[in-house]
């Protein structure tokens, strides 16, 4: 069973969207997912901030689906965004495509991606015990 903590003693997490820390169960199966970008399968980037957050967090999650397993599984996400204003954008999608799931998270301001036109870039692992 994969735990999820809150440690008494430091702030609550923000907007209660994640959790502290995360505890993976021995010998579970690990899914590292490489930084995904709001770049559609053709190769063209959405040009509103609201459709680049929706295809980049669609394509974490075809990364984890791909592996067998679901948003649950999600045990830390990195996000890494261009400019602080996008961060609403970022985490309404994240809210649609995580739902309760709350995984550690870390979000990150960064002057910028290899792409100019790219506003985020994430990354996860994704955890599944194994019985």
């Amino acid at each position: 069973m994969i735990e999820k903590l809150n440690p008494p003693g430091i702030v609550t997490p923000l907007n209660n969207a994640y959790h502290h820390a995360v505890v993976i169960p021995p010998n579970a199966r690990l899914c590292y997912v490489a930084g995904q970008v709001g770049m559609r399968a053709d190769g063209s980037t959405p040009e509103s901030l609201e459709e680049q957050a929706e295809q980049a967090w669609r394509n974490v999650m075809a990364c984890v689906e791909a592996a067998g397993m679901s948003a649950q599984n999600v045990v830390k996400i990195n996000a890494y965004l261009v400019d602080a204003a996008d961060y609403p954008a970022f985490a309404a999608a994240r809210t649609k495509y995580l739902g309760d799931a709350r995984p550690a998270s870390t979000a990150i301001l960064i002057k910028g991606l290899l792409k100019p036109e790219w506003r985020f870039e994430i990354e996860a692992v994704a955890a599944q015990p194994v019985s």
